[in-house]
């Protein structure tokens, strides 16, 4: 009788779930795992939630976040990540909030006046806001009726990105003790789940784990000498939607002007790129104006199109967790898709020099953080929330220090919660009235579809007439109701007329130091984490060298067993897998026949193809054969060569 009230109650519980998912989120059923984690969750059990990325982590604490009574907590590492959510939570009309680590503290004290107060379903709130005694208390007052820690292999020592900051949140379960704490995360091996649930202090946590295997992927790793030429191919072969993950700003500039010259139509995206810069290229691509977009990895936050039919790196990736990660955005409709990884004989040493040779020991974080300070001119003891426009190619060039070394050094910092680093370009806009008010009025009355604009510019800044005043855009445009183009068209038109004085100054970064300068206890505190980080990337680059280089074994295989998935079926589909499938004729003499091709001379498989008249797959097949074999070697030019 007992279960089957039990039973009922779950099914009760169920059916709200499948209609708040149906009201707000506009989808009928849940995917694999979120049903059970949700039931979890409802039934106030701390747990544990391992979903590869596509999985649709969010909808596990947002939904039981709406049926429970109460406001649920969430712990996000990215400041991007928590806009992000928030600004889709309040499309759906759900109140949410982002308290992240650059507010003033009595802007603060506002907005937790207004979660205690303001039926806000949905709070998140940074890690680093945790160290704050009076942020735990103010807190501990609200009614939180879930705790979501996302990204949770933050908290491990062992896991990409760790943060220091993530150990604190184990804090709230002293305050909290009967709520349910939810962990999160989308890639962790086998010592990173221990370490969360050991540092989060998860009591007897039920554990979800979906299979890493994604068996509509066909995971391709090809050498190739020319890949703006194998690159071609693909996406012709392939003419969905496609993103192409790049090292650097200039390569996505350049790989998308290449591949619009070839008829691909392609756009951009990189951290160095304005928001409207980002949102209007993004939805070149989300409304499939373009095929291809060209990214660096500040490309993927929330990133959810479900028919990309090819993810191509051309690069070599930092660690199979990212690989994983970026290569998972291909084929989230359960549809047939490719990640493809393109290497060539200098990707290794590039990418030694870009990932392991760049790495900040403690001699240059401590030296690194000194001259950062005095480029601000901190005094020792000072410094704690002030916030500065930050350039780091000129901090670099004052001071002598590696671009790639600083930028990493800067990162860790970041994480560590010493500094915030805000990377994309940010517009600062500076307006004054330089004509009396009297004058401004009677513009206003010979212009007056201008005027609504003006208004609200005066009401909003009062000192407007006495001294440059720092401008929001997006402000005045909701107080007025106008688009932002018109403000700025408006702008302009006063600017020319020379009744404003009106300017406007791109930074590269903002910087804010959270913590007083303490020179070498700051960076003693946390070289051990350095330390561990250090090894930790050497050893996920061995990894992914391990995965390009081994010829021999399936490649969705290669990353099941680096995530703790031990299977012996080969997926059938990899670069690798299809090599079996090909019938080797041992009559066909293309072997024979490239071997005395390049006893005259060497050559690209280009030209081998040409020569041959062979398909590319023909060619690909027998070069790696004859590769495998040590009969030919490919050299720096992208050449074969014979092996004597």
């Amino acid at each position: 009788m007992r279960t089957r009230i039990k039973q009922e109650t779950n099914l009760r519980l169920m059916q709200t779930a499948t209609q708040i998912l149906q009201k707000y989120w506009n989808h009928n059923t849940f995917r694999s795992l979120q049903n059970e984690i949700i039931d979890s969750v409802l039934k106030g059990n701390d747990t544990f939630a391992l979903m590869p990325t596509g999985g649709g982590k969010s909808i596990c604490f947002q939904v039981p976040g709406m049926m429970k009574d109460g406001i649920c907590l969430i712990i996000p590492p990215l400041v991007a990540l928590m806009k992000d959510q928030v600004a889709n939570l309040q499309k759906r009309d759900i109140k949410a909030i982002a308290l992240t680590g650059g507010i003033q503290s009595n802007e603060l004290i506002e907005l937790l006046d207004n979660c205690e107060f303001g039926n806000y379903k949905f709070i998140y709130l940074s890690p680093e806001r945790l160290q704050s005694d009076w942020v735990l208390e103010r807190i501990k007052n609200l009614p939180i009726n879930l705790i979501a820690i996302d990204e949770a292999h933050c908290v491990s020592q062992w896991g990409h990105d760790f943060r220091p900051a993530y150990l604190k949140i184990s804090k709230l379960r002293t305050h909290f003790p009967k709520i349910p704490f939810l962990a999160l995360t989308a890639s962790a091996t086998p010592k990173v789940k221990e370490d969360i649930i050991k540092e989060l202090g998860l009591n007897n946590p039920q554990i979800f784990q979906k299979s890493f295997e994604r068996p509509n992927i066909a995971y391709m790793t090809f050498e190739v000498e020319d890949k703006l030429f194998r690159i071609e191919q693909i996406l012709k072969k392939n003419p969905q939607p496609s993103i192409i993950y790049v090292r650097n700003r200039k390569s996505c500039l350049d790989i998308s002007s290449q591949l619009d010259s070839l008829g691909i139509k392609a756009t951009f995206y990189h951290g160095g790129l304005s928001l409207k810069e980002k949102d209007k290229n993004m939805q070149l691509w989300m409304n499939e104006t373009v095929q291809v977009i060209v990214a660096t990895n500040a490309f993927g936050m929330g990133i959810d199109k479900a028919n990309v039919k090819t993810v191509i790196h051309i690069q070599l990736p930092e660690s199979l967790e990212n690989y994983y990660q970026e290569a998972g955005r291909a084929g989230r409709n359960g549809k047939k898709a490719y990640a493809v990884l393109l290497t060539s004989p200098s990707d290794i040493v590039q990418a030694e020099n870009q990932f392991i040779h760049i790495l900040p020991d403690r001699k240059f974080l401590n030296e690194m953080y000194i001259k950062l300070c005095n480029y601000f001119q901190i005094a020792y003891g000072e410094g704690i929330n002030e916030q500065f426009s930050f350039n780091m190619n000129q901090f670099c060039l004052k001071y002598g220090f590696p671009t790639l070394k600083t930028y990493n050094a800067l990162q860790f910092i970041d994480r560590q919660g010493i500094i915030s680093l805000a990377q994309e370009f940010s517009e600062k806009i500076t307006l004054q009235f330089i004509i009396p008010s009297k004058e401004v009025i009677r513009y206003m009355s010979l212009n007056p579809q201008d005027e609504e604009i003006i208004l609200t510019i005066l009401r909003t800044y009062p000192g407007i007439y006495e001294l440059q005043t720092a401008f929001n855009i997006q402000l005045i445009a909701k107080k007025s109701n106008h688009s932002e183009e018109e403000i700025i068209t408006l702008l302009r038109k006063l600017k020319e007329k020379e009744i404003v004085e009106y300017q406007t100054k791109n930074n590269d970064a903002t910087l804010i130091f959270n913590e007083i300068r303490d020179d070498e206890r700051t960076i003693n505190r946390v070289a051990k984490y350095l330390e561990n980080q250090n090894k930790l990337k050497k050893e996920q680059f061995k990894s992914v060298l391990h995965y390009v280089k081994e010829k021999k074994a399936c490649k969705s295989r290669l990353i099941l067993i680096y995530f703790g998935e031990n299977t012996i079926a080969d997926c059938g589909s990899c670069s690798y897998c299809i090599t079996k499938k090909v019938k080797k004729k041992e009559d066909n003499g293309l072997s024979y026949e490239i071997l005395t091709l390049l006893k005259s001379e060497d050559l690209n498989s280009r030209e081998i193809q040409f020569k041959t008249k062979k398909t590319t797959d023909e060619i690909i097949f027998a070069l790696q054969q004859l590769l495998e074999a040590n009969k030919i070697a490919i050299k720096s030019n992208n050449k074969y060569t014979l092996l004597l």
